[in-house]
């Protein structure tokens, strides 16, 4: 029997388990092969019948593997992993002028010629099996997972098994065909669906498509009729002409797509279809609320509570809202680590969320954007503001932002703060737990604007209290730190008195104007800890391309090089990997009198990680301007990194506090922005909130270009929130079909599976003691676990030494037993500080280890490069280092 990977489904062969997948989970994100020893998945049907074909062609059981290994018959060399390996080895021996005899059974050919050979094999010996080889040459060896492998044992069992084997099967079968017209009635509409709202193809072209397929699939009962035909006369049976056109006729009228696209069908056409849509797919329609009948303003409100309800139905998802209630409640350790934003002081000092009972915790996210050409005349009439929930970026409010300015923050959140008061005074029921759960709005991610406006703060950051955490204003920061406490840190009961003042004497008090919409309508929410910094705006789109334009323009002042000379240096360096996807634009001739140098997020982060490599060695050691930006290099790795600890965050803390006054010494003409003042209350809210990468708008952003794409296919600005949540309900929907929510753990298209006496004897006897009765191990050379890829020559950082970390140069990915392992050559590490980078040597013992995932100091690879003779490594965010 063949068991499905994805539910507890037998079946009697692997042709009819492809077929049950491809009918029952077509909508997983990732297609895994099913040989219960094989890792390896695939994006469509297509790659993992690819597969199939190389890799198991031989294999007839679910659970045996023949592993192979190879000898070379010229030399010692042997158990080579792989056919490839092998013949690349024969490839050395060519390549030197020996002579090599053919190692095909019955061949006596030679040569001593590297390419006559490879032509003779290519002629000769394909395609060819293991059987094809001389003895000797190809060793066999039969593995079985989970269990030992008994030839006459296994046999026994298929035979004693049939009885049962068949009834099993029958039963299945009898189920699958009884639903099979509705399943494949499903799978279509979901294949329509997915042209319709993912591709963009108008409703109109599919109606003609469909069209145009009914007609053809209905001219097709002739030749039907011939084919019966033919058929019967083949095995001597004769009938009546009336009898094989009256079979052929109810044979193509009772084909489930003709049905479902003839006329009237269920998806005969585009509103048919949405109708259809909205009934199988259990699809959370938006609901239109009006603002202004006569002016026809209005603006989309998706339930979030159905929402909500339509998301807890998925096993995965309530399953993991409990293993991270049960992380929360573990016991901590010695040393105090901020790792989410459980442990952040403002969830801690919440009786709602900090008890015992489990809470749903909503991030709400607060941005507008263009739907157009912002260079064309359309460029403010139709801006969107959209609000999402929940982490996987689910749609909430959909409202144009001119409605937003003048209806205001409550009328359009309004029934949004209703569903969420309903949460959390009486929760919703989870069917799977059986119980209800209450919750909450935890924070509202939004840059600095998007925070004031909802928040209640002034909107101007060009004077006056231009801060949300603390009472200072433009002109204080430029003279006063807020590490010397001289800024008064906002509270609930500040705020609170603050909007009364502002109330009575009808101006803005402290930078208050007005009331939190949000806070004056959910109970658990506060002001002062429900409106995060953003990372994105403040550093990346803020600080960083300002300060990269002052400290470039003095560096090619003091003539280390020119601008000419920097944008070949940015253009010709040699990207790797994810830097390659991120590499920087070439930085623009106005960048000096507009006092930045543009560019997003993504590309300044690049930039300011690679500048040392690309410039450090035009640079003497001691420039200030230098030093300045890799001062600001230091403080984005310590911000952006996922764990802190309390001497990390006394280290930011000193860091920013020596960066402000090198900035102030070498530009003092030079005025702070807000965003510096930001900056420096960073080490304060990562105690409060945890983590702040948690929070920053990046990973958001990506979901406006799905908007956009929508708005570019419809071309229909008639009520464009109506459009935009239509389409994305549905998109929502066709996603939450799928067996699994979110990236896979691992993820793999290629492996070499071997046996582990095959690689170095250390390496086996980590193996068997890390994990025992292990026979075989799957090689890779790319593997993605949780969303980051791991290739052969990354660099990774595990263990320390001496106050270092460690670093290993990837060899070989390995998998073992599901679990993802690296071979390391190590590489020994000596800190730069002029590139604030560290050099690697190859370790004398050139000494090979075998590290797991979860061993790694940090789990995100990185990229050698050479600076001159100095091969460096630089990190992405700060390792802590025990």
């Amino acid at each position: 029997m063949w068991q499905c990977k994805v539910c507890s489904g037998s079946l009697s062969s692997r042709y009819e388990l492809l077929k049950h997948f491809r009918l029952q989970h077509r909508h997983m994100p990732r297609y895994p092969c099913p040989h219960i020893n094989c890792p390896c998945t695939f994006k469509t049907f297509n790659a993992l019948y690819i597969h199939l074909s190389r890799v198991h062609a031989q294999q007839n059981t679910q659970r045996l593997q023949q592993l192979s290994t190879y000898s070379c018959h010229l030399c010692t060399c042997s158990n080579l992993p792989t056919e490839k390996s092998y013949f690349l080895h024969i490839g050395t021996h060519l390549k030197s002028s020996e002579t090599v005899t053919c190692m095909f059974e019955s061949c006596t050919f030679y040569t001593n010629i590297y390419g006559t050979f490879h032509s003779h094999k290519n002629r000769k010996h394909t395609p060819h099996t293991f059987k094809d080889f001389k003895p000797g040459v190809v060793k066999i060896t039969q593995v079985s997972q989970g269990s030992s492998y008994n030839p006459e044992e296994d046999a026994g069992n298929q035979v004693n098994s049939a009885v049962s084997a068949d009834s099993a099967c029958s039963s299945s079968d009898s189920d699958v065909a009884k639903n099979l017209p509705e399943v494949i009635e499903k799978n279509f509409a979901a294949v329509l669906l997915k042209l319709e709202h993912f591709a963009h193809v108008p409703g109109t072209k599919i109606d003609e498509f469909l069209e145009e397929l009914h007609y053809l699939s209905s001219a097709t009962l002739p030749l039907s009729i011939e084919i019966l035909e033919k058929v019967f006369q083949k095995h001597s049976v004769t009938t009546e002409r009336s009898m094989l056109e009256e079979v052929a006729t109810a044979i193509c009228t009772s084909n489930p797509l003709l049905k479902a696209i003839e006329k009237g069908g269920p998806l005969s056409s585009t509103y048919i279809r949405n109708q259809y849509y909205k009934e199988s797919f259990n699809i959370v329609e938006p609901i239109e609320y009006i603002l202004d009948a006569k002016e026809k303003r209005s603006f989309q409100y998706v339930p979030v509570l159905k929402s909500l309800q339509q998301l807890f139905v998925r096993k995965g998802v309530v399953d993991r809202l409990v293993e991270n209630h049960k992380a929360q409640n573990r016991g901590t350790s010695e040393h105090h680590t901020y790792n989410s934003s459980q442990d952040g002081s403002y969830i801690k000092q919440n009786s709602f969320l900090s008890g015992d009972e489990m809470r749903i915790l909503l991030c709400l996210y607060i941005d507008d954007f263009e739907i157009c050409n912002p260079l064309g005349i359309s460029r403010r009439k139709h801006k969107l503001c959209s609000h999402s929930s929940l982490s996987s970026i689910y749609l909430a409010v959909s409202c144009k932002t001119d409605d937003v300015k003048k209806y205001g923050y409550y009328r359009v959140m309004q029934p949004l703060l209703q569903d969420v008061k309903t949460l959390e005074q009486e929760g919703i029921f989870i069917p799977l737990l059986g119980r209800c759960l209450k919750g909450t709005i935890q924070v509202v991610v939004a840059d600095n604007l998007g925070a004031h406006s909802i928040a209640g703060f002034t909107e101007s950051f060009s004077s006056g209290y231009i801060c949300r955490f603390c009472t200072g204003t433009r002109a204080e920061i430029q003279t006063k730190e807020v590490k010397s406490g001289a800024f008064t840190l906002r509270t609930k009961e500040l705020h609170d008195s603050h909007v009364k003042l502002a109330h009575e004497t009808g101006t803005s008090c402290f930078g208050v104007k007005k009331p939190c919409v949000i806070s004056e309508t959910i109970a658990h929410f506060n002001v002062h800890t429900g409106y995060p910094p953003d990372i994105m705006h403040d550093l990346f789109e803020g600080i960083v391309p300002v300060e990269l334009a002052c400290c470039l323009a003095s560096l090619i002042s003091n003539k280390y090089f020119n601008l000419e000379t920097l944008n070949k240096s940015i253009l010709h360096f040699p990207y790797k990997w994810a830097d390659k996807t991120n590499r920087p634009h070439v930085i623009p001739h106005t960048f000096s009198t507009k006092a930045t140098i543009g560019g997003n997020a993504h590309e300044n982060w690049a930039l300011l990680r690679l500048l040392p490599f690309i410039i450090g060695h035009l640079i003497p050691e001691g420039e200030m301007a230098w030093q300045i930006l890799l001062d600001l290099k230091d403080i984005v790795e310590l911000v952006v990194a996922p764990t802190h600890t309390d001497e990390s965050i006394a280290y930011l803390e000193a860091k920013i506090s020596e960066h402000r006054l090198k900035h102030q010494e070498l530009f003092p003409g030079v005025h702070l922005l807000p965003k510096h003042h930001y900056l420096e209350h960073y080490p304060h809210l990562i105690r409060m909130f945890g983590p702040l990468v948690a929070f920053w708008t990046m990973r958001f952003e990506a979901k406006h270009s799905y908007f956009k794409q929508v708005v570019r296919h419809t071309n229909c600005f008639k009520n464009v929130p109506l459009s935009l949540a239509t389409k994305h309900q549905l998109m929502i929907s066709y996603h939450l079909r799928s067996s699994s929510i979110g990236k896979t753990p691992l993820q793999v298209t290629n492996v070499s599976t071997v046996p582990v006496d095959v690689l170095k004897e250390e390496m086996a006897q980590t193996i068997a003691q890390k994990f025992p009765g292990t026979s075989e191990v799957h090689l890779a050379k790319c593997v993605s676990s949780k969303g980051v890829t791991f290739r052969n020559g990354m660099i990774v950082a595990h263990g320390s030494t001496g106050g270092l970390p460690d670093f290993g140069e990837i060899v070989q990915i390995c998998i073992v037993q599901e679990s993802l392992c690296f071979i390391l050559r190590r590489l020994s590490g000596w800190y730069r500080e002029h590139f604030r980078a560290f050099e690697l040597t190859a370790c004398p013992s050139r000494e090979t280890v075998l590290i797991e995932l979860g061993e790694l100091a940090d789990e995100y690879p990185l990229a050698d490069y050479f600076v001159g003779p100095l091969r460096l490594v630089t990190l992405k965010r700060h390792i802590d280092v025990i």
